[in-house]
């Protein structure tokens, strides 16, 4: 039986890590093998961290909400601001409304004005 040298193959799959771990620092970048522990954990750390990424952004969203509410009406919160909403019928999500209360305030007060009527009654 003939011998099969797999150069082209394995040079290909470990040139695709080297790759990945270009900008590492030191061994991590150069190294085939460190370079493919490092990239296994970089592998790891982005899957973590695009759910992480998502609890971030609906915690700023909610903080921008309760901060735009107060600076309409200091008494009223970001959990009432909430439930009036609900109450009205108003479906707007936290993102929209985060956009809202930073950008066009206006928009968010006429929005908070009608939460606020629906808590009233």
């Amino acid at each position: 039986m003939s011998r099969v040298k797999s150069g082209k193959v394995t040079h290909a799959s470990h040139k695709k890590v080297i790759d990945a771990a270009k900008g590492y620092y030191g061994n991590r970048s150069r190294n085939f093998r460190t370079a493919t522990q490092a990239v296994d954990k970089a592998n790891q750390y982005a899957t973590r961290d695009r759910k992480t990424r998502k609890r971030n952004f609906r915690a700023l969203w909610i903080q921008r909400i309760n901060a735009g509410c107060r600076a309409i009406d200091p008494t009223l919160t970001y959990s009432r601001f909430i439930n009036a909403l609900t109450v009205t019928g108003i479906e707007v999500d936290r993102k929209v409304l985060a956009d809202l209360a930073v950008n066009e305030p206006e928009a968010f007060g006429a929005i908070v004005a009608k939460a606020q009527a629906a808590l009233a009654a």
